[in-house]
């Protein structure tokens, strides 16, 4: 059964529910990590970009063979375990400001072992979804995703906010273990066969099978383009994702609940960008909607800069987030379900995680560089940076052929 193009079978709708809880949880997470590297652990920019590098080191460290090994097992029970090892990793966190030994190194050894964990639940759960929706029914069905995710990333922040401005933020980071749990026992209620495991597959396979991927996603797919525009996306994304929180906090002199306020400007944009892609792709085709997004999301950061200027930094700090957000709640479903509509099913994670880990690395080199410039050159600096390299990823595909790609359906 669909609404308008968009799944509501009760497996797809415990799949979205399960991902919209830890979603939330999620978000709760990232802001209250971050603000307890900052305001916890007095820590920097620099600081942040660490924790930012250590949460996606895994992807650069094992991602490929990651992808190779869960396309020979069975999606969903990958799935369930994963989201308890996150939840139980999570609970770590407070545990360890309790007895009074969680520091910097401490803190980044636990986001280290929550990341692998994560790399394994993104490989199974992204290759989960296209065996259970049809084909002509994937777009709208990451939309509804997405959908989700914005509401998430909504009301996470402000939530977050509110929460460390309560309780601190290690105390914090249990909602998001719970939602892992709930997660865990929403998926567990899902029933769907599944191809059985393949056994005895020797290293030298998994080699083979891992180059196939690379191959694949790189070649003969046609992803190149989309996956090395994606790549310096993330260039700008990791400076983004580093600079805003002590832009925020050191510069404009933001407390904990106004960032959070601030966050939640961007899940309203990415909700609003969600409900209305699917019309805007059909009406622009898949490579100009994207394009379009990525002209948005420079126009978002260079707002963003601009708040030092301004005597309302809040405001505008929170209009530039709304235009971020509602540019990503707008390109991802477009971009994921047209790679894996070109993808074949036992192509799915090794392609999502070979692209992932690849984006992530660029993460784990950026974060760290962008943090250690934020503090010698300044942190609104480092955003109009960060627009710069928007400008050109943008610019840069729409001189491609791919500004005429729509999604084979």
């Amino acid at each position: 059964m669909s609404t308008r193009g968009v799944v509501i079978s009760p497996p797809f709708f415990r799949y979205w529910r399960a991902t919209a809880v830890s979603g939330l949880g999620t978000y709760v997470t990232v802001f209250a990590l971050q603000a307890l590297v900052v305001l916890t652990l007095d820590g920097t920019a620099s600081d942040v970009g660490l924790l930012n590098a250590a949460r996606w080191l895994p992807y650069l460290t094992f991602g490929l063979v990651v992808g190779a090994l869960v396309d020979g097992r069975r999606r969903l029970p990958l799935m369930v375990r994963t989201d308890l090892v996150q939840a139980f990793l999570l609970l770590l966190v407070p545990l360890l400001w309790w007895l009074d030994v969680l520091s910097l190194p401490v803190l980044l050894a636990v986001v280290f072992a929550y990341g692998a964990a994560a790399v394994v639940n993104m490989a199974a759960t992204m290759s989960f979804l296209p065996r259970l929706v049809d084909r002509n029914q994937l777009q709208s069905a990451h939309a509804r995703v997405d959908g989700a995710d914005a509401v998430a990333s909504t009301s996470g922040p402000a939530l977050g906010g509110l929460l460390v401005s309560a309780v601190g933020a290690p105390v914090t980071v249990v909602l998001d273990s719970l939602t892992y749990l709930f997660s865990a026992l929403t998926l567990r209620r899902i029933t769907l066969d599944e191809p059985p495991p393949r056994t005895g597959v020797t290293a030298r396979q998994l080699l083979g099978e891992i180059r196939e991927g690379v191959r694949w996603a790189y070649g003969r797919s046609g992803l190149r383009t989309l996956a090395i525009a994606t790549h310096g996306w993330f260039v700008g994304n990791a400076v983004v994702g580093v600079v805003v929180a002590p832009y925020a906090f050191i510069v404009l002199d933001l407390g904990a609940a106004q960032l959070g306020l601030v966050g939640a400007a961007g899940g309203v944009g990415a909700l609003v960008g969600a409900t209305v892609t699917t019309a805007v792709g059909r009406r622009l085709g898949t490579g100009r909607t994207i394009i379009a997004c990525h002209l948005l999301t420079t126009v978002g950061v260079a707002v963003m800069a601009l708040a030092a200027e301004s005597s309302y930094a809040a405001w505008v700090l929170g209009l530039g987030q709304a235009g971020y957000g509602m540019a990503m709640g707008m390109s991802n479903s477009h971009e994921m379900s047209y790679r894996q509509l070109v993808t074949p099913d036992e192509l799915q994670a090794r392609t999502n995680t070979t692209l992932r880990s690849l984006n992530r690395a660029v993460v784990v080199v950026v974060a760290p560089v962008a943090g250690f410039l934020a503090d010698a050159v300044g942190m609104q600096t480092m955003l109009v940076v960060a627009a710069a390299t928007f400008a050109v990823v943008a610019t840069g595909l729409a001189a491609t052929s791919f500004r005429a790609v729509r999604a084979p359906v």
